[in-house]
């Protein structure tokens, strides 16, 4: 009980991505595309990617089907929603990079 009075935003978060999940017949790749270019067409922010990407990897998608997702919708979102969402990516690759891989201490020394 403790855990769920913690992080009720994203319990409700989860519950709604749940549903979402259990209710479509989409294959679960494709859920998380369709998913993809919808934060890029809100110009989410990068903890949406980042969440997203954890989802896609475990689907067995790549940083090279997220590109195409962006080739797809520069047409339809424009370069400036295109050009924001590659940033927002980078940051939030970045930071779990940052977090996965404490640095090296002889690189440091060095």
């Amino acid at each position: 009980m403790a855990d769920e009075e913690a992080t009720p935003v994203l319990d409700v978060l989860a519950a709604m991505t749940e549903a979402a999940v259990e209710t479509t017949t989409l294959d679960p790749a494709l859920q998380i595309l369709v998913r993809f270019a919808a934060l890029v067409a809100q110009d989410a922010a990068p903890a949406s990617y980042l969440f997203h990407f954890g989802a896609g990897a475990d689907q067995g998608l790549t940083l090279e089907d997220a590109q195409q997702v962006l080739v797809t919708l520069a047409p339809l979102v424009g370069t400036a929603r295109i050009v924001s969402a590659s940033s927002k990516i980078a940051r939030a690759l970045g930071f779990a990079l940052a977090v996965s891989d404490p640095p090296d201490e002889d690189a440091e020394s060095m």
